[in-house]
């Protein structure tokens, strides 16, 4: 496991894009996968009909792929150019020291601001569209679900890896709020946008 965490680091440190969108597309990926099957297990929970608990678990792979694909392309690449601007811009204009509290509190705030509202508007209507949904239909569930998801994500951060905090990987959890609604907007009782965006550090 060591050796694992050295080799990724090395990566990291030669080639820090590239690593950062693979490691992305593989977190978020394993996030939705999670996602899933805690929405399932617990509309089984719910049901009336015990003999549900029993079956199997359906994975949405191509949710799965559609969900790696945004951390590739955006959280990826685009976190990671965001968090080296954040920390030169709090170390020169802020005059703070990296790892200091000031430092981590300020970077946490400037991220929940900023980029943490713009990446899950535009993670929203990335998984509207890609769905199939309108753009009328995806302007609805924004209005609808972007309030409650940003509120609910700042209580889930976690941090890893020297202390730095949300990095540009993802994972998701299911919202609870969606659950009811779940039999009605799929057939396999599954929503599609049934997961809000939590980050962890890089």
């Amino acid at each position: 496991m060591l050796k694992l965490w050295r080799w990724y680091q090395n990566c990291l440190a030669v080639h820090p894009v590239r690593t950062q969108m693979v490691s992305s597309a593989f977190l978020w990926g394993l996030g939705d996968i999670g996602a899933q099957v805690v929405t399932q297990r617990t509309l089984w929970h719910q049901s009336q009909d015990k003999k549900e608990e029993n079956k199997e678990i359906n994975i949405d792979w191509r949710r799965v792929a559609t969900t790696s694909m945004f951390g590739f392309a955006f959280v990826g690449p685009i976190g990671h150019y965001w968090y080296e601007y954040l920390d030169r811009i709090i170390q020169v204009r802020l005059q703070l020291q990296p790892k200091s509290m000031k430092f981590v509190t300020s970077k946490v705030a400037a991220d929940g601001l900023i980029f943490g509202p713009l990446d899950l508007l535009i993670f929203f209507s990335y998984m509207g569209l890609t769905s199939g949904r309108s753009i009328s239909q995806v302007k609805e569930d924004v209005k609808r679900d972007f309030l409650p998801a940003l509120i609910i994500a700042p209580s889930c951060l976690g941090s890893s890896n020297k202390g730095m905090l949300l990095g540009s990987s993802g994972l998701r959890l299911s919202d609870p709020w969606k659950i009811r609604r779940a039999r009605a907007d799929n057939n396999d009782g599954v929503p599609f946008e049934s997961h809000h965006t939590i980050r962890f550090a890089r």
